[in-house]
């Protein structure tokens, strides 16, 4: 019998999260790991009336595509992988892997090389949200290489992970909207906000956002979910962020990450682990060493690190910036093949200061 929490998370992701109508078209990606989540998914797409087309990947497929592929494979993009990007209605994306290190030997070239190639696949799906054309979910179906990565059992993680999703709510359908008056009120409290600093030690680095949209988030595009963002003025980052958990990028762990920025450029970067990635990833193009967002986590039921982005930057008392491309509907222009997060705790001696006022202090926050 399947575990009751995984027809919750589907009922949630296709109910509330995607809100599938009957004659839309869904798009299931996933790795075969992923299979009881993904038969949740298209029950409920059919139970809504839509209509789903998986695209499924053997759980080694990534692994072999880099070691074997040559110059032509990397950069070929078969028509059937553009479709959930530029023509399906909604698209479910669900994490999987079955060994979160498996790319840990490939040359960062390569991976950016194939980034470059499916740029716009992700430039068509952030321009069609922007507009309301479409709609999308994230989440992750646990792993043991996941537990593992956030040091705990299985069991541990599946609990964690599912907790976090509310999918133990007496109605997990409607408990992100019961839910969300926080970080829409915070959302809100920012419209009209022209600067913003953040100070822990390590960090202490200074952001305009006039004229930008804030954008809060209650479980419509990541699950879980729990933050605000926006994307900041593209040449307005200047001081030093020291990013406080390490993260998976490309299937390769990097940590210890240290960026100064200059007119909102990265002008200088060095990492403890994964130093070459991060700097082949900045010089992706010409928008990888900009900023594309920002964002305030506000789950504080997600207390600890677990190397997976989707988790971290979502912690209460923390904030994220990403590198490389900006979410068309929060007025940012900067234009990648990179969106790349990274996490800043500022539970210990951290704060966010807007317009000279106290947002928030070690990790909790003041209006």
């Amino acid at each position: 019998m399947r575990d009751s929490r995984i027809d919750a998370l589907a009922q949630i992701l296709v109910r509330y999260s995607t809100k599938v109508q009957p004659g839309e078209t869904c798009a299931i990606r996933a790795t075969t790991n992923a299979e009881p989540l993904v038969q949740a998914i298209y029950e409920e797409i059919l139970r809504a009336g839509g209509h789903a087309f998986f695209a499924l990947s053997p759980v080694e497929a990534q692994p072999a595509f880099f070691e074997l592929a040559n110059d032509e494979q990397l950069e070929y993009v078969a028509e059937p992988m553009r479709w959930p990007y530029e023509k399906a209605d909604v698209a479910f994306a669900i994490m999987a892997d079955a060994n979160t290190h498996a790319l840990s030997q490939v040359d960062p070239a390569r991976q950016s090389r194939a980034q470059k190639a499916r740029k716009p696949l992700l430039n068509a799906s952030m321009d069609r949200t922007a507009r309301g054309e479409h709609r999308w979910a994230l989440t992750m179906f646990p792993t043991h290489s996941y537990a593992a990565d956030a040091g705990m059992s299985l069991a541990h993680f599946e609990d964690f992970l599912y907790r976090a999703c509310l999918v133990y709510d007496e109605d997990p359908v409607t408990a992100w909207e019961r839910q969300s008056d926080t970080v829409k009120r915070l959302a809100a409290w920012m419209d009209g906000k022209e600067e913003i600093r953040f100070q822990s030690p390590g960090t202490d680095i200074t952001l305009n956002v006039s004229a930008r949209e804030w954008i809060p988030c209650y479980g419509d595009h990541n699950m879980p979910d729990g933050e605000f963002f926006t994307g900041p003025v593209e040449d307005s980052a200047s001081g030093t962020v020291a990013f406080s958990f390490p993260t998976s990028y490309g299937g390769r762990e990097v940590g210890g990450v240290t960026l100064r920025f200059e007119d909102g450029k990265v002008v200088d970067a060095s990492a403890d682990r994964g130093e070459d990635l991060l700097i082949q990833t900045l010089d992706t193009d010409d928008g990888s060493r900009r900023l594309g967002e920002l964002g305030i986590g506000t789950n504080y039921g997600i207390k600890t690190g677990t190397k997976e982005i989707l988790l971290d930057e979502k912690i209460g008392g923390t904030f994220h910036l990403a590198l490389g491309a900006s979410y068309p509907e929060t007025g940012g222009v900067n234009d990648s093949a990179v969106h790349w997060d990274m996490i800043c705790d500022l539970r210990q001696g951290g704060s966010i200061t807007v317009d000279g006022q106290k947002l928030q202090e070690d990790g909790q926050f003041l209006v």
